[in-house]
């Protein structure tokens, strides 16, 4: 028999929310846990689109601009298109870095602006939700990226925060900030959890998708050098050795569902979350990542080819691939699918940034997975969602 529970998702079709909408419909950690979920998106959603379960329990919502008008004006307007939002039990909000988007994230090149205007974004979704929903029992923060404290790893959710001036203009303390202020005294509490990259599947162009973006580039490759090619890895040899942990779209998704059906035990806590206690490096990752394409992975090597240029020089090839294998729409040259965020994680994050999960474990929550168990769901969902061949 169902519990009753209600999840909402606002940034449904990004990495994290996709994850969570995805994870509940599977039958996460039950089927009869949630009676329904409600997902809120920036652009309309199909089912083929989204590859989520066909799932009477699902409901999403599109186009509400969560700094449009009044308070009262957002309160109408997720009143009117959300249906039974009196009955949400459990709130994911999901800071999702998608250019002009006014979903869950919003970005600007002023980091005061910045912080201002997702500070007021997280204060009016959880100030509107926490009225229209009576029964709301835990909100999941935000995403909030670990800073590299080179000579205080592994990196442990005590650190202290960065200093001023960057304290100041970092979005995710302010939002930090906001879901502890607002939950004083009230019946409902809040968790936010702190993943390193997330590996996984979205819908739409997504240039912070670092899956879609590997993805897009391996399987052109593929196509112009043909299978079993060498490709030498697109960034540094320091990056190529530094450590880190992955944080697939599942665990993260399972996490925050964990964390938010454990709300005492979770309660104004921040968490770490990846998919393994045990750091790697590109190194490791490269190899493995490449032979779901058929393609040989090696290390850096000057000279060697690099995302964005490729792409834009076999742009023809691509759309010859993307017409033999019916793939839908055109990811090259879209500003929202480019690799910028890729050449970042490549060849800019070349410091160790590994975790310290003994919070997460503390939980209860010991799911791990390895490069492997990662990396190629989310090509396959890719597959399946014709976005590569």
């Amino acid at each position: 028999m169902s519990t009753g529970k209600h999840a909402l998702v606002f940034g449904a079709s990004g990495i994290c929310g996709w994850g969570v909408v995805n994870a509940i419909l599977n039958g996460y950690p039950s089927k009869e846990t949630f009676s329904r979920v409600s997902g809120l998106t920036h652009r309309p959603l199909s089912q083929e689109a989204a590859g989520w379960p066909d799932d009477p329990r699902l409901h999403t919502v599109s186009g509400i601009d969560l700094l449009e008008g009044s308070q009262e004006d957002l309160e109408k307007a997720l009143s009117e298109q959300i249906p039974d939002i009196a009955t949400v039990t459990q709130f994911f909000f999901f800071a999702r870095a998608e250019l002009t988007r006014r979903t869950a994230y919003q970005f600007c090149r002023e980091r005061n602006e910045e912080s201002e205007i997702n500070k007021s974004m997280i204060d009016r979704s959880v100030r509107a939700i926490e009225k229209l929903s009576p029964n709301l029992e835990h909100a999941y923060g935000v995403h909030l990226n670990p800073f590299p404290y080179s000579k205080t790893l592994p990196l442990k959710e005590s650190h202290p925060r960065i200093p001023e001036p960057d304290r100041s203009e970092l979005f995710y303390y302010h939002q930090h900030d906001t879901l502890k202020s607002l939950s004083e005294g009230k019946t409902w509490t809040w968790t936010e959890i702190r993943p390193d990259v997330i590996i996984g599947y979205v819908p739409h162009n997504n240039t912070y998708c670092i899956a879609q973006s590997l993805g897009i580039y391996l399987a052109l490759y593929a196509y112009v050098e043909g299978k079993g090619a060498k490709i030498a890895f697109p960034g540094t040899e320091k990056s190529y050795r530094n450590l880190s942990n992955d944080s697939s779209q599942g665990i993260v998704a399972r996490f925050a569902i964990h964390a938010a059906l454990t709300g005492q035990k979770t309660k104004g806590r921040t968490f770490n979350v990846a998919d393994n206690r045990l750091p790697t490096s590109w190194a490791d990752r490269w190899p493995v990542i490449c032979k779901w394409f058929g393609l040989k992975g090696t290390g850096p090597e000057e000279g060697s080819p690099q995302p964005g240029p490729y792409m834009e020089k076999y742009r023809e090839q691509w759309d010859e691939m993307a017409a033999k294998h019916q793939l839908r729409d055109t990811y090259i040259g879209n500003p929202s699918s480019s690799p910028t965020f890729l050449h970042f994680c490549t060849t800019i994050m070349d410091f160790d940034r590994q975790l310290d999960l003994l919070e997460q474990r503390s939980t209860g929550f010991t799911e791990e997975t390895d490069t492997k168990g990662a990396w190629w769901p989310a090509f396959e969902k890719f597959r399946a969602g014709k976005i590569i061949p």
